[in-house]
This record gives structure tokens, C-alpha cells and sequence, in this order.
């Protein structure tokens, strides 16, 4: 009697274990399921990660992000230039400290005995094409659409500035090619949701980011991998600007 007790307690344990095994593995399914075209690559997500918690000025966390992007796979040059690209984004003190910080980590990892990959530096630019225009075809590339005439806005009324995003922002960094144009876009996209605020510049570059390619997959992981470094409340504000451009496009 007792070795039967203690064989249906064991098969009751065994049963019960066996349903909260199954319960825990469902998010996990649920995720295999999904295309691997649909999600960004490791690199990518790595990416998302420094960007965001750069804008923020989370160093701590940017730390272990430039560390573990290192471990993804990205050259010690992609991750400055990520860096570079975004003191246009979040400003020079931001983009600084993000330097600090990676000089920091590899300082640390060298003395682990750590190689990481340099990886190329950015080509010359050959063009002698004057920069606004090179910055005005860039822009155009990136959006497919072609510049509008007469300028509005921001444009009409600060044309200082609008010179500034063409020949310093499309032309100096955008024609950079340690990082490609899609990449730039998730670099740009994932600032932009951490610093918040900034929808109508957010609703652009989502909008850019699908023209190069980038699925609605990969726009709402990028979310994710952003909500996981940066929290609920910026991802979520995100994902409402997402889908009023999905929503726009479908008219």
C-alpha cells in the first residue's frame, strides 16, 4: 500500500511537472514559429540595444550592450560608427559618452585576453559633386521620394538648418559605408523611440525604414528589443506611431 501511495505521488509530480514544463515552453514555441525573415539578425539586434540605452545615457547598460554587440559579431568600427551616427540624433554629449564607454570595454576585454575584429573604416569619398546636392540624392534614395519644391516648414523657415541635415547629415555621415542605409535606419529608428517625443521625425524614418527594406516584422522586433533595454512605456509609444504609418500606407 505505502509503495503504491508513493508511486501515484510520484506519478501526480511527474504529471504536474510535465504541465508547468509545457505551459513555459508555449512562449518559447510561439517564438520558433516566427519567420527568421521577420526578425533582425543578432547584429542588428545589437545594434537596437546601443542605440537606444546611447539616447538614453544608460551607460551602465550600455556597457554590457557594447560588449555583447561585440560578442554578436559587430567590428569595433561598426560600433563607432553607430556612435558617430548618433551624436546627429541624440547630440555630441551622448555620442561622447557612448565613445567613452566603448573605449572602456575594450580596454577591459583586451585585458581578457579578448581580440575583437576592427573592421573596415569608411571609404574615402571620391565625388566632387558640391554636398548639398550629394546629401539632397541621398535623402532621396532613402525615401523614394524626390525632393519637394517650394520648401515649408522647418525648411522655409530655417534654411541654416535644413543645409546642415543635407550636406552634413545625408552627405558627411548617411555617406559613410561602414554601416549600410538599412542599418543606419535601425539605428536612427531605435534612438528616436528612446528619446520620445519626437513622433513626426519617428513616423519618417519608420517610413524610410520599410522603403529600404526593413519588414514590419523586423520594425515591431526592434520594438521588442527596445522595450527589453529601455522599458514598456517608450516601445509602446513606439508601436502606436507604427501603426499609424502601416495605416497610412494602406490608403
Amino acid at each position: 500500500m505505502t509503495s503504491n501511495r508513493k508511486m501515484n505521488g510520484l506519478t501526480q509530480s511527474s504529471r504536474l511537472l510535465a504541465v508547468v514544463l509545457a505551459i513555459l515552453s508555449l512562449p518559447m514555441l510561439a517564438h520558433s514559429t516566427t519567420p527568421v525573415a521577420e526578425l533582425l539578425s543578432a547584429r542588428q539586434q545589437a545594434m537596437v540595444s546601443i542605440s537606444t540605452l546611447t539616447a538614453k545615457g544608460d551607460l551602465p547598460h550600455l556597457h554590457d550592450a557594447l560588449a555583447q554587440g561585440l560578442d554578436a559579431g559587430l567590428t569595433v568600427n561598426e560600433e563607432k560608427e553607430v556612435l558617430v551616427h548618433l551624436y546627429a540624433y541624440c547630440g555630441f554629449p551622448r555620442s561622447l559618452q557612448g565613445l567613452n564607454t566603448l573605449l572602456k570595454v575594450l580596454d577591459e576585454r583586451k585585458t581578457q585576453g579578448k581580440k575583437d575584429v576592427v573592421g573596415k573604416a569608411a571609404s574615402p569619398i571620391t565625388s566632387t559633386a558640391p554636398k548639398y546636392e550629394r546629401g539632397k540624392r541621398v535623402l532621396e534614395q532613402l525615401s523614394g521620394q524626390p525632393e519637394k519644391e517650394p520648401k515649408t516648414g522647418y525648411a522655409a523657415f530655417s534654411p541654416e538648418i535644413e543645409r546642415f541635415l543635407k550636406e552634413h547629415l545625408f552627405a558627411d555621415i548617411f555617406e559613410r559605408d561602414v554601416l549600410t542605409y538599412q542599418e543606419r535606419e535601425v539605428v536612427t529608428i531605435a534612438a528616436l523611440v528612446s528619446l520620445g517625443g519626437v513622433e513626426p521625425m519617428l513616423q519618417g524614418h519608420l517610413g524610410i525604414g520599410l522603403y529600404t527594406g526593413l519588414t514590419v516584422g523586423q520594425l515591431q522586433h526592434l520594438l521588442s528589443v527596445a522595450e527589453a533595454a529601455i522599458g514598456k512605456s517608450d516601445a509602446d509609444a513606439g508601436r502606436t506611431v507604427l501603426t499609424k504609418v502601416l495605416a497610412s500606407q494602406k490608403k
